[in-house]
């Protein structure tokens, strides 16, 4: 199988937009409300918004594929572009998706693994993420790969208030 990341660029936006809702549906519809959901996808994931996120300075966007066919996508953030100011010396895994249909096939650690050397590359301390409270497939995977949690922040998805726990690990 090969496997590998390819970077994003403002001219791969439809297909950005198209793999960015079919995984954040596939990941959360069953568990939050169709207007919620409608809400997020619209405002979130709508093509300026991907826009203005593939031309924000120390963001990269990034899609796996096997062969040809886009399979995941993760976003990393470096610098000013975190969504969060924890620390200079971090980079932030905004977003790791895998499609339904591939998940156990080795995708999100393989992406995961890449952010890793990406941020090593970039002699960065350490690496950080949210993730919500709920998703406890998520909170396994990271725990299993060495981030500890060590604090929390306010996710709004449409007009639900959540909870996502904020992982660490230094490289």
């Amino acid at each position: 199988m090969n496997m590998f990341l390819e970077k994003i660029s403002v001219l791969d936006v439809e297909w950005l937009q198209e793999i960015s809702k079919q995984t954040f549906v596939e990941t959360f519809a069953a568990v939050n409300t169709e207007s919620n959901m409608a809400k997020y996808l619209e405002e979130s994931l709508s093509i300026s918004t991907l826009t203005d996120e593939l031309m924000t300075a120390g963001s990269e966007f990034y899609f796996a594929k096997i062969e040809d066919k886009i399979v995941g996508y993760l976003k990393l953030n470096f610098g000013d572009s975190q969504t969060e100011s924890i620390d200079e010396n971090g980079m932030e895994i905004e977003r790791i998706y895998v499609l339904k249909a591939f998940h156990g096939q080795g995708i999100g650690q393989f992406m995961f693994d890449q952010a890793i050397e990406m941020a090593r590359q970039k002699q960065l301390k350490f690496l950080w993420l949210g993730v919500w409270e709920e998703n406890h497939r998520a909170l396994n995977f990271y725990k299993k790969n060495g981030l500890v949690e060590f604090d929390k922040h306010e996710f709004i998805l449409g007009n639900d208030f959540q909870t996502d726990v904020i992982m660490k690990m230094f490289l």
